[in-house]
């Protein structure tokens, strides 16, 4: 396990994956049969001259090795400076959240604070900005919870919604970190009796993504028809389909979110799928192409960031590392700690370092904030 230890600390996914494979007594034909990939990707995944920046492909590793998909991303990361400390630190207190009854005596709360708070909770989600979001949640979610608990009468379904989309909230951010039992158990307890609403399904869907589990996140995209789905459960579901390695499924679902999406954001973030969906098969040229027409003054900094990091792996496998490099640096800007803590920038970052010229310095400083040197 000596080995395992040395690679725990989130670096790159290849070591890992050597790692494992070893301790699973695989050699990489074996490895490259039981997933479809190749052979010298596999080499170079390991010896660190490639990187991971396809779902599909770390689901099916995962599955391979018997692993979940955070054994090899390496999530929850080390803590890497006091933000990154306090936002880590939010998985400890909403567990206690979750075992530790609500007193009866707890006073309630006005329904007014409660949305004011839980909005700017959500500016900071869209905002990207990891660090004010995890000083907010442990809070928010008590006192949403208290807040239900003493409703009656007409605030009661305020009082719900409210509580559900701060449970959202908090699902959504331990699933980023990595801590994806936690999330899931968020997201069951955010359901008001049998219901379940559209935001945790989802929210849901994202998490068996992140799981690398498609046909899951399938199957809960098919029972937000009945939430009213819109054009974000579309867009998931293409990705689901892509990681499944079904285009044509996933060509008509984006299609359907195109049709669905009301205003430029919503527009741009379906162009942002279709980059992600491209980039899911491998074809780094459309998925350039795509992340090069989203409106990206359309969107907030958490999805500005997330389409950088997308453009960026896409410059990265076309050889133009320097421009892949701009492109990080440019999401790093706009939300730090969401780039930081994603395992596909990670491993991206990771990959440039020896192969930048102008922005080598710019990668070498953004590895070592990311704990990476």
């Amino acid at each position: 396990m000596r080995e395992l230890d040395e690679t725990a600390a989130g670096g790159p996914i290849g070591a890992r994956l050597a790692a494992w494979r070893r301790r699973r007594g695989l050699t990489r034909d074996d490895l490259s049969s039981s997933t479809s990939l190749e052979l010298d990707y596999l080499a170079g995944l390991e010896a660190g001259r490639e990187w991971m920046d396809r779902r599909g492909r770390l689901a099916a590793l995962a599955t391979a090795l018997r692993l979940d998909v955070a054994d090899l991303t390496g999530q929850p990361y080390p803590p890497r400076g006091e933000e990154h400390a306090a936002v880590r630190a939010v998985a400890f207190h909403l567990r206690r959240r979750l075992v530790r009854r609500q007193a009866d005596t707890a006073p309630g709360v006005l329904l007014e604070d409660l949305a004011e708070r839980t909005r700017a909770a959500a500016r900071a989600d869209a905002a990207g900005d990891e660090h004010h979001l995890a000083l907010a949640l442990p809070e928010l979610i008590e006192a949403a919870d208290r807040a239900m608990a003493a409703a009656a009468g007409p605030g009661r379904k305020e009082a719900v919604r409210l509580r559900v989309d701060a449970h959202v909230l908090g699902a959504g951010l331990l699933r980023r970190l990595g801590y994806k039992d936690l999330a899931w158990m968020l997201l069951h307890r955010a359901r008001p009796g049998t219901l379940e609403p559209l935001p945790v399904l989802v929210e849901e869907v994202r998490l068996l993504i992140d799981l690398g589990l498609p046909e899951y996140a399938l199957a809960r995209a098919e029972r937000a028809k009945d939430a009213g789905a819109d054009w974000e459960v579309a867009a998931l579901a293409a990705v689901a389909q892509a990681m499944a390695g079904h285009r044509p499924e996933a060509e008509q679902l984006l299609a359907t979110a195109a049709e669905r999406a009301t205003d430029a954001r919503e527009s741009s973030l379906v162009v942002a799928a279709r980059a992600v969906v491209a980039a899911e098969y491998g074809d780094a040229g459309e998925a350039a192409d795509h992340a090069r027409t989203a409106d990206q003054t359309a969107l907030s900094g958490a999805n500005r960031s997330g389409l950088l990091l997308v453009a960026a792996a896409a410059e990265a496998r076309q050889g133009r590392a320097d421009q892949a490099a701009a492109r990080l640096v440019e999401a790093d800007a706009v939300a730090p700690l969401r780039l930081r803590l994603d395992p596909f920038a990670r491993d991206l970052v990771a990959a440039l370092i020896d192969r930048t010229t102008v922005q080598a310095a710019a990668v070498r400083d953004l590895a070592e904030r990311a704990g990476l040197r």
